[in-house]
């Protein structure tokens, strides 16, 4: 037997496939098991968004991923890389679609509205009938039921071909029914001179009609009906993804790039890290980079939600797909393609639609099942009239009438059109969604843990003392320090380092000034065997010697004592607030530094609105229970948990857990990570480090802390939508059904019904795209 430990697991990869050709959820649910079926594969298919997510074996051919979805009925097309959902593309097939049902729906409506009005005057009025009639009748159906209803029969006919059924064969089914009777009707009464009545009034109202009664205003009414569910649901399912084709819009399409000392506009695929590009001001910014000259003021508000543009120069970040507002700017790529800001952003919103809740999958387990069960219920209800003693006609219009008012289209939509408005809404606040399991959370989550550095301060210490130990200079301990926190990533690492660098050093600046000469900026020397230490400090070797940087708690790990001077000045700058690490060489400590933070603007109002939203907020952080106190009093936090190393984290979060609570964690660094992911819903600051972002199940791209509580509202009201979504088209088909086998529904109220709930499914997922945030 092969030990476990040296079984290879088999590299996976994943491919997006557009499908095309699908109707209803029923269409998505047998691609997705035709796809399912391949070796190795694992696939779900998103009705809404008409894409299937396939992971599958390193070497499977994505063409034989395409021909499964051919094999079943259906169009489909490899989707590779962002330029394949550039606007226009999928864009123009959803316009060419709306155009095709608006043609075939004006046709129909222009003949339909006559003929029932004809059907239902002669019916109610017989005296009206004149010679002819029903020809007349037939004449206005004909082009309803034949080129309106074409693309009904087209796809029931390519359905069966494979041997599936879809609501296209319901509608189909209903329509050939009743005009296929129709037919034999008038033909009975050209051979047999049989009278024949109009059947809308028994189509209403299902009472006893006569034996020969047409149902020509049945068909083009079901058509009609029909065709409006769909060209109103094709145009709502535009709108829903109006928000992430409008995300793919902002970015730039070429940019001004200084290339072997000329300038030459080249397309932003052509576009390398590195490469130094000008942007004037009004344009867009094309890649993620730095500003290396130039000031200027940045529009992130269609990136980030922030109303207030950003204040820019040389050395600070900036994001692709933001506008110049101000003005000249010289850069230089940091991020480009798909690891831009703008890229990622595009990418938690599209994974995030793929998504399925728990309650859309049993929906589509339903779906799958629904059509073939629909069709034997209605022979067997009509069979059920015929032998109760019922007339053809009315057993006819009950079996009719079942067909047509199952409709399975709400239930695969009720998930997808919501995550699709909602998470396009969340983008352009700010807020991205990564999926299902977000919105379920949310609805639960009743406590905040929140980070202190970075989330609810703002993350950029500066140096405020550098008290060096007796017989240390003060460039000596910068020195030791900067060189170690060079290699960290860690908020503290970053004043401390600046000071190390612009530290004078040879000479004093007072000396170096009464030559005559500017101080020179301190050159940090290489440090080697760096180790982060997470919760702690980290350490590395400069010059040959170990160096250690870090809080109390490591030098006392480690067994260096702290003279009893520089601990005091600890005691006392913690107290005010400030994060104290010392600095330890060869086991002696060298002295300290203490590094202070700032509160965003908005912590404490965004700490309120938590608490409105009935959460409680607790502080968890690494720093000193000092600092970690005084920041917690500053934004009304009255629940700290001081000096947590990432594991004790992890370890509040199951504590709480453990009394029955459901845990939100807010973070943005390497600390954060496995809280995050620990976190029954974890959201990651944007400007955080990629792991924490990686972690999170929402992603938070303002710095305004107040979008913590709108992600929240924000996850609640999707949630909301969908559950409203799924209740409504379970309750419908629960309800509808037996109503129609009962002979309670005409098929003319069915088709109307039918085709309305689809359209209040995606209606209402609609109404997020007006969602406000209420923050106090």
């Amino acid at each position: 037997m092969t030990p476990l430990s040296t079984i290879t697991p088999i590299p996976t990869r994943r491919f997006e496939i557009a499908v095309g050709g699908m109707t209803c959820a029923a269409c998505a649910a047998r691609v997705e098991r035709r796809l399912n079926k391949l070796d190795g594969v694992r696939a779900e298919v998103n009705y809404a968004t008409e894409r299937a997510e396939v992971s599958c074996p390193a070497d499977t051919d994505p063409r034989e991923l395409i021909e499964a979805v051919h094999r079943a009925g259906y169009r489909a097309r490899r989707v590779d890389d962002l330029d394949d959902d550039a606007p226009g593309t999928d864009e123009g097939e959803q316009h060419r679609r709306v155009t095709d049902l608006r043609r075939r729906l004006a046709v129909a409506a222009v003949l339909a509205v006559p003929l029932c009005d004809l059907s239902l005057a002669l019916s109610l009025f017989p005296e009206l009938r004149f010679p002819g009639w029903q020809w007349v009748c037939l004449l206005l159906a004909a082009p309803v039921m034949g080129w309106s209803a074409l693309p009904f029969h087209r796809a029931a006919l390519a359905g069966a071909r494979h041997g599936r059924t879809s609501m296209d064969t319901l509608v189909s089914g209903g329509v050939l029914a009743s005009s296929t009777w129709s037919l034999w009707v008038i033909a009975d009464s050209l051979f047999r001179a049989a009278p024949v009545a109009p059947g809308l009034g028994q189509g209403l109202s299902l009472g006893a009609g006569g034996s020969h009664a047409l149902y020509l205003d049945v068909a083009a009414g079901v058509t009609t009906f029909v065709l409006a569910g769909r060209y109103f649901e094709a145009r709502a399912k535009r709108s829903a993804g109006a928000a992430m084709r409008a995300l793919l819009a902002l970015g730039a399409k070429d940019a001004l790039v200084r290339r072997d000392g000329e300038a030459h506009r080249v397309p932003v695929a052509e576009l390398l890290v590195d490469d130094v590009f000008q942007v004037r001001p009004g344009e867009r910014i094309a890649a993620d980079a730095v500003v290396e000259e130039g000031r200027s003021a940045v529009d992130v508000s269609t990136l980030t939600g922030e109303p207030m543009p950003r204040e820019v120069g040389p050395g600070d970040e900036v994001a692709g797909g933001s506008v110049n507002i101000g003005g000249r700017l010289r850069l230089r790529a940091v991020r480009v393609g798909a690891d831009a800001q703008l890229a990622r952003m595009v990418r938690l919103v599209r994974d995030a639609q793929r998504g399925k809740a728990g309650a859309q999958r049993l929906a589509d387990r339903i779906s799958s099942v629904f059509v073939p069960v629909v069709l034997l219920l209605a022979a067997g209800t009509a069979l059920g009239w015929l032998v109760a003693g019922q007339p053809v006609e009315q057993a006819l219009t009950v079996g009719v009438a079942v067909l047509v008012v199952a409709c399975p289209c709400a239930l695969g939509l009720a998930t997808p059109t919501a995550l699709l408005v909602g998470t396009g809404r969340g983008a352009q606040l700010g807020v991205f969604i990564k999926g299902p399991a977000a919105l379920e959370a949310t609805r639960a989550v009743d406590t905040v843990l929140l980070d202190k550095t970075g989330t609810l301060t703002e993350g950029r210490m500066s140096l405020v003392a550098a008290r060096p130990a007796e017989g240390v200079t003060r460039a000596e301990l910068l020195a030791a320090a900067g060189a170690v926190e060079a290699a960290s990533e860690h908020p503290v690492a970053a004043p401390i380092v600046a000071a190390a660098r612009s530290e004078p050093h040879g000479r004093t600046s007072a000396a170096h000034s009464e030559l005559g000469g500017p101080a020179e900026p301190r050159g940090l020397t290489e440090v080697a065997d760096f180790v982060a230490l997470p919760g702690l400090g980290a350490s590395g070797v400069v010059a040959g010697r170990p160096v250690l940087v870090g809080r109390a708690r490591l030098m006392r790990e480690r067994g260096i004592p702290v003279p009893a001077e520089l601990e005091a000045e600890r005691l006392d700058r913690e107290r005010g607030g400030a994060t104290v690490v010392f600095v330890a060489r060869a086991g002696g400590v060298l002295g300290l530094l203490a590094v202070a933070d700032t509160l965003r603007p908005g912590a404490p109002d965004a700490v309120a609105a938590l608490r409105a939203l009935g959460l409680h907020p607790v502080l968890v952080t690494g720093d000193n229970a000092g600092t970690a106190h005084a920041v917690a009093e500053a934004v009304g936090i009255d629940e700290v948990v001081a000096e947590c190393l990432p594991e004790d984290k992890v370890a509040v979060l199951r504590r709480l857990r453990a009394e029955g609570h459901s845990v939100a964690m807010v973070g943005d660094g390497v600390n954060d990570a496995a809280a995050l992911a620990s976190a029954d819903l974890g959201l990651a600051i944007g400007r955080g480090t990629d792991v924490a972002i990686e972690a999170a199940d929402i992603v938070l791209a303002r710095e305004d802390l107040l979008v913590v509580a709108e992600a929240v509202q924000l996850a609640r009201r999707t949630h909301r939508t969908i559950r409203v979504n799924l209740a409504w088209a379970f309750g419908y088909n629960v309800a509808a059904l037996p109503l129609a086998m009962a002979g309670l529904v005409s098929p003319l109220v069915a088709a109307a019904a039918m085709a309305l709930s689809s359209v209040f499914v995606v209606s209402h997922s609609l109404r997020l795209r007006g969602f406000r945030p209420r923050v106090s």
